[in-house]
């Protein structure tokens, strides 16, 4: 326990925010998991919704000092990634299986 008065103060403070930044950074891997298992499960439309409120939050993150800029942008860009690659490699599966019956009708 500190002795002065100032240092009390600034223990307080500290723990006031330690638990609001965790509660953020919570927040956040929270939204990453439903936006991995909206992926695995097949959903597009709910991942790009996901996406989107995952993208608020950590810009809101980053707005108030609890993420840095580029650990932000990184994060942001990974999410982004995984949603659209998921989504034009089932494209390009769905088209190449179209493609296969195409050719094997004209055989």
């Amino acid at each position: 326990m500190p002795n002065i008065k100032s240092a009390s103060k600034r223990l307080r403070q500290n723990k006031k925010r330690k638990a609001k930044n965790f509660s953020i950074k919570f927040k956040i891997k929270e939204i990453n998991k439903n936006l991995i298992k909206n992926l695995s499960d097949n959903k597009p439309d709910e991942a790009k919704k996901t996406l989107s409120l995952y993208f608020k939050v950590v810009d809101k993150a980053v707005s108030k000092g609890i993420l840095k800029k580029n650990t932000g942008d990184r994060k942001k860009s990974n999410a982004a990634k995984s949603v659209f690659s998921k989504k034009t490699s089932s494209l390009e599966n769905s088209n190449n299986v179209e493609s296969e019956s195409e050719k094997t009708s004209e055989s």
